[in-house]
């Protein structure tokens, strides 16, 4: 019998199983994943829209965003649907070359994110430590080059993973304990040795994120600097005003990719495997179903945007004349007389 089990061959399928110790609980996880994943969704196509629609959102920073939109709605894509199929469903099985394929997506998009986030922490910088030169440093032609720069890496990156995933010989036992296709979860079924799959997945994830990280902190330690220099409080609260939303992604994109990685390479006999395994669910939901909103809560530009697009009274009101210049919100502006809004009152400037 253990001759069987080692068998080596090629397997037709893998079997996902979901999260491993919680299984009579999948139903109920399915829920908020459902709901998370439906926000994501269209918090991300909303906020893409708008961009793209609004032409005044043609800069820099509206273009960076746009390109992390992408990359959290194909994130959550790759994973999130098939994920909901073993939760409702029970159908984890998953060929060899889908997984694979997973395996690509998950880590491309991944790595490519890292550098779109420091590509607007680069833009941050310029606009805040050198403002007169914002918009010759960064014009659209530039932008595309540095996002198709971001893509080119992380292709480079991930692409040999491939190759050292199919290089295995696997054995009887196709039992993956996860939700979905990742690198080392795939190769530690393998018979044959892992450890250069081992080497490479620890170097990739210290010389793209890590390497990013770094370039991001000095990034924001040269604000800092800049801010503290600036000779008024209002000043200094506007400028971090404009990087707090990049900060709050950064930190929800770093923070359960970092926990995850220690925690399951050092800490992997103190934490459960479930423990494990929910975050990595998390971390392909949470941020893209966050992200949206940071960005529509903190941003005005970028809210009433949203506002004057989807809310056709809203649009109404602001295109009566003088409201805007006062700084009334549209959808109670008919229209402005002196200092004031009808209906609606003193205008708050």
């Amino acid at each position: 019998m253990a001759d069987v089990n080692h068998t080596a061959f090629r397997p037709g399928t893998f079997l996902l199983v979901g999260i491993p110790g919680l299984e009579k609980f999948h139903l109920w996880i399915s829920l908020p994943f459902f709901s998370m994943y439906i926000f994501a969704l269209l918090g991300n196509l909303v906020l893409l829209f708008t961009i793209v629609r609004e032409q005044s959102l043609h800069e820099p920073m509206y273009l960076f965003l746009s390109a992390l939109t992408v990359a959290d709605l194909l994130l959550s894509t790759t994973t999130v649907p098939r994920m909901l199929a073993i939760f409702w469903f029970r159908v984890g099985d998953i060929s060899l070359g889908a997984c694979i394929a997973q395996v690509f997506l998950i880590h491309f998009i991944s790595v490519a994110e890292s550098g779109i986030l420091v590509a607007m922490a680069f833009d941050r910088y310029v606009a805040i430590c050198n403002p007169l030169r914002y918009v010759t440093l960064l014009t659209h032609s530039v932008i595309w080059r540095i996002e198709i720069a971001a893509i080119v890496r992380s292709f480079c990156i991930i692409f040999p993973m491939v190759f050292l995933l199919l290089r295995l010989s696997y054995c009887t036992n196709r039992v993956i304990p996860h939700s979905y296709c990742e690198h080392m979860g795939v190769a530690r079924l393998a018979c044959t040795s892992i450890k250069v799959n081992a080497v490479y997945g620890l170097t990739v994830a210290l010389l793209s994120a890590g390497i990013d990280v770094v370039f991001i902190a000095v990034s924001y330690g040269l604000i800092l600097r800049a801010v503290f220099q600036l000779p008024s409080a209002g000043a200094r609260r506007k400028a971090m005003s404009t990087c707090s939303s990049h900060l709050c992604i950064i930190l929800l994109f770093y923070t359960p990719a970092f926990f995850s990685f220690f925690t399951h390479r050092f800490g992997g006999h103190s934490i459960p495997r479930h423990v494990h395994i929910l975050l990595a669910c998390l971390y392909v939901v949470v941020p893209p179903m966050l992200n949206p909103v940071i960005y529509g809560v903190n941003n005005k530009q970028i809210r009433e945007t949203v506002i004057l697009l989807f809310n056709p009274i809203a649009a109404l009101g602001a295109a009566q004349p003088g409201c805007r210049q006062l700084g009334c919100f549209p959808a109670v502006c008919k229209f402005a007389v002196g200092r004031f809004c009808v209906p609606g009152g003193i205008a708050e400037v």
